[in-house]
């Protein structure tokens, strides 16, 4: 709880001072949105000078203060942008705009890395930076399957900023660089987000000979070789315990479960109540639900009630969409062809039975990719209806009656207590679990019925029947 405290304390902190440092100066505007185009700059000879008159600080601990906002993303320099340090001289920085800030904890996807480096491929017409042109040529290669999805992200976004005004869109772009070279440094740099604030070399020094160089390559060794493994900075510090105290709660091995712990009681009514296609889910069932759309996603209790919702908004046709996308994803190989075939003349040929609504480039790139099937083939597609049913449906059915109704009716189960008697009866009665082979026929059989159950489509059963040998 300390360590909670102490990181939302220092987040709002950080992020408290650097609004009270631009509301302190007359150049700073904001647009009355998350992106806030902030136009204030100051030298670095200043940093010393307004530290001493505001917050009696020397020059020396003032710039050591900056270049650690530099470092973790809040400020940039507008002359040398890979040398994140403060400089007592007459180079200007800048203030980064809230919403690139770390405490907004954005995840850093490889997706919209690859989106920035297509998008900065197009305006420098081909011509990036070494190390640039490596990780695009290296991400083209491994997101080839999307590669049509991202170009078209890409070009939107160019199409968007050149409608801005000229000295917005310069800033915007400084500003998006300056994220990236925090997030994603070039090579020989070493990052503040990975290393947090006790960092054992300057970063931004000029590499050092003989002696010194081992020196650097030994102290360099005993931090830790890949990044991946190694993200101890506030952002993810601060993503960790947010994480962690909204999941508490709900994780069975931090928190006692209810009705019981199965795992000490050999009682089985925990798996009972949390099985798949319960009637009536638990309130902590349905509180995971309200977390985000994948959590609702990703439990089929939680994917019939929103399908029941979309029904009844004449849309269960983009769930039915996504859940045969994710079919073919993880589908056995043999059927992949067909599989794509069927979700092409149910959900986007022309009159299809069950026709969703994407746009013209997003069709464009589909009926091309479908030419060549693959198991992500419809990745463009299935992203396009996400994001619809993220931003619009599930909005919607959180406070539709569809939700509060099962949120009535969840049930909260009292805890069962037992004798030391009863858990020696309960280990000698154990049964094992079910096969995987039994659930998958389970589930397989509950999909027949729910296939049984909707509505025929006279003109696919004609279809069918002319299409069969006399």
């Amino acid at each position: 709880r300390c360590l909670s405290d102490l990181c939302s304390w220092k987040a709002r902190s950080v992020g408290s001072m650097l609004i009270l440092m631009s509301v302190c100066d007359s150049e700073a505007r904001s647009v009355g949105s998350m992106l806030i185009l902030m136009c204030l700059w100051f030298r670095g000879e200043e940093c010393g000078l307004d530290a001493d008159t505001n917050v009696s600080v020397c020059g020396s601990e003032a710039r050591s203060v900056g270049s650690m906002l530099a470092a973790l993303g809040y400020i940039y320099p507008l002359q040398q942008h890979k040398r994140l340090v403060i400089r007592a001289d007459a180079s200007l920085y800048r203030f980064q705009t809230p919403y690139f800030w770390p405490t907004q904890q954005w995840p850093v996807e490889d997706t919209d890395y690859a989106i920035y480096l297509a998008k900065r491929n197009i305006r420098k017409k081909g011509i990036l930076e070494l190390h640039e042109q490596e990780q695009y040529n290296h991400l083209h290669k491994w997101m080839n399957h999307k590669w049509d999805f991202i170009v078209m992200q890409a070009k939107e976004q160019y199409r968007a900023a050149k409608e801005r005004k000229k000295p917005d869109r310069v800033v915007f772009e400084c500003q998006e660089r300056a994220y990236w070279v925090v997030h994603r440094p070039p090579p020989g740099t070493v990052s503040a987000m990975d290393f947090g604030l006790e960092r054992r070399a300057d970063p931004n020094a000029n590499q050092v000979q003989g002696e010194e160089t081992g020196k650097l390559a030994h102290s360099s060794f005993l931090i830790p070789l890949s990044r991946n493994f190694s993200r101890c900075s506030l952002f993810s510090v601060v993503s960790l315990v947010k994480y962690s105290s909204t999941y508490q709660s709900h994780d069975p091995f931090l928190s006692r479960p209810l009705p019981s712990n199965p795992w000490h009681t050999d009682d089985a009514t925990y798996w009972t109540l949390n099985s798949h296609n319960v009637e009536t889910p638990t309130k902590q069932r349905v509180e995971r639900w309200t977390f985000s759309f994948a959590e609702l996603l990703s439990d089929p209790r939680g994917r019939d009630d929103f399908r029941l919702f979309l029904k009844k908004e004449f849309s269960g046709e983009n769930l039915a969409f996504w859940e045969s996308c994710e079919d073919l994803k993880w589908g056995t190989a043999a059927t992949m062809k067909e599989k794509a075939e069927q979700i092409y003349k149910t959900f986007l040929a022309r009159g299809a039975p069950r026709w969703i609504n994407i746009d013209g480039k997003t069709m464009e790139i589909t009926i091309k990719s479908l030419k060549h099937p693959h198991r992500y083939v419809l990745d463009a597609a299935q992203t396009h209806i996400y994001m619809l049913m993220k931003k619009d449906s599930y909005g919607r059915y959180l406070k539709s009656p569809v939700f509060k109704e099962t949120q009535k009716k969840a049930i909260a189960p009292e805890e069962h207590k037992f004798t030391d008697s009863q858990l020696e009866q309960n280990a000698r009665t154990r049964r094992p679990s079910l096969s995987p082979i039994v659930l998958r026929q389970l589930e397989a059989e509950r999909r027949a019925k729910m296939a049984a159950a909707a509505p025929v489509d006279i003109t696919q059963v004609m279809s069918k029947l002319s299409r069969k040998p006399q």
